[in-house]
């Protein structure tokens, strides 16, 4: 079953195309890759399916709800979660209010408090600064926390912008296993990404996005042999 289905969009900037009818399926239980240079369209597709820049033609369907046109809060609200490009915590707050904030939508206190815990398993060291502000805390601890509140919703869908961005190799490879193991525990991730090696090795199937098309898609196995994403990504 597909949870997320993009049918042939169109997203402008300034009257010019950044995408150009793109489809692409994301599977529910899978982790779906979208792999692609510098400037190539993926933030701006991820921009689209959030509704911060709505797709100008073609429909975006989530769930089987058509979301094309829905404001960001609306879709939020639908069941998906983003774990943003450099991660963007709210450095002035605490790491536990910090969990809080990605609850926004829940009502009941316990529900909160169990998912507090839950992710704090995860991330063992979250639970070791639960009163240390946000901005204090390195890099690699930053990118926990953002995945962490991101989790706090309880999303369907799980969608991370670059999440290897400005990480040591060692907290990359831990983000990749925690993305694993999010994935193993029933939610559904759309990883976009630059470090192919990395996101080819968790991913279940995956798309190649260069100037704002699709150039080649299969399943990881299949763009890992494919000649031209070889000679693009592997030298």
């Amino acid at each position: 079953m597909n949870l997320l289905n993009i049918h042939n969009i169109y997203t402008a900037y300034d009257r010019i195309d950044v995408l150009e009818d793109v489809s692409i399926e994301v599977k529910q239980g899978e982790i779906t890759c979208i792999l692609g240079a510098n400037g190539a369209g993926k933030s701006t597709l991820i921009r689209s399916i959030l509704g911060l820049t709505p797709a100008n033609r073609g429909k975006i369907l989530f769930k089987g709800v058509d979301i094309t046109s829905f404001p960001s809060h609306r879709i939020i609200e639908q069941g998906i979660a983003c774990v943003p490009e450099g991660r963007r915590v709210f450095s002035r707050m605490t790491v536990d209010e910090n969990l809080s904030a990605g609850a926004y939508l829940v009502k009941d206190k316990n529900v909160i408090e169990e998912r507090r815990e839950h992710v704090k398993t995860l991330f063992p060291r979250l639970a070791e600064r639960s009163t240390q502000l946000a901005g204090t805390m390195s890099g690699g601890e930053q990118a926990m926390l953002a995945i962490s509140r991101s989790l706090m919703s309880s999303p369907d869908l799980l969608i991370f912008d670059e999440p290897s961005l400005g990480l040591s190799p060692l907290f990359v490879k831990e983000n990749f296993k925690i993305i694993k193991e999010i994935n193993q525990l029933g939610t559904t991730v759309l990883l976009v990404e630059q470090n192919v090696r990395q996101t080819l090795a968790i991913a279940h199937r995956g798309y190649v996005i260069s100037k704002g098309r699709v150039v080649a898609q299969g399943d990881a196995q299949e763009l890992a042999e494919n000649a031209e994403v070889q000679a693009a990504y592997f030298g």
